[in-house]
This record gives structure tokens, C-alpha cells and sequence, in this order.
């Protein structure tokens, strides 16, 4: 978009038809739905997600949500060791 302004925000509820509630920094709430990449890509967004959106001067009540913060809180999940890089197999029997 040509004449957008860049806003980051916090979501706060998450409605459905892939709508959120995203609070700006401000305090101000804004209704916000995912742009196409997102879902594309089916990037999962939940309350508590930092995130980066697109806003038009003439309406700023609503926003278009273009990019989902990494969290640094959020530690990494250890990865089980695995033999030759393939999952082991389960085996077969009853």
C-alpha cells in the first residue's frame, strides 16, 4: 500500500473469521484481520502476540496484520536425539 502507516501491537482477543483485537502501544484497540501471506503460510496468531500491521490515515479503527513478532520469552523446545536424522521406528507387533 502506498500511503500506509507501519503500527506494532499486542493482540489482545482472538474473533472469528480470522479476525483479532490488537492493542497499539498507545492504548488504542484496533480491529485487524491477517493478509494473505499469513494465511498462506498459515502462520498461527494467539493471544499475546506481538505484531507488525498496516493502517490507513482515513480509518483508524481497523488494520491489516503483516508480520508476527518472534517472542524472546518463549524458549526453544528440545529436539530428541535421532539415529541418521530419521525418527526411530516403533516396532511392529502386537
Amino acid at each position: 500500500m502506498a500511503d500506509c502507516v507501519e503500527v506494532e501491537g499486542k493482540v489482545v482477543s482472538v474473533l472469528p473469521g480470522t479476525m483479532f483485537r490488537v492493542e497499539l502501544s498507545n492504548g488504542h484497540t484496533v480491529l485487524a484481520h491477517i493478509s494473505g501471506k499469513l494465511r498462506k503460510n498459515f502462520i498461527k496468531l494467539t493471544v499475546g502476540d506481538r505484531v507488525k500491521m498496516e493502517m490507513t490515515p482515513q480509518d483508524i479503527e481497523k488494520a491489516r496484520i503483516v508480520y508476527r513478532m518472534r517472542s524472546n520469552e518463549a524458549p526453544a523446545r528440545p529436539q530428541a536425539p535421532t539415529k541418521g536424522g530419521f525418527a526411530p521406528r516403533r516396532p511392529m507387533g502386537r
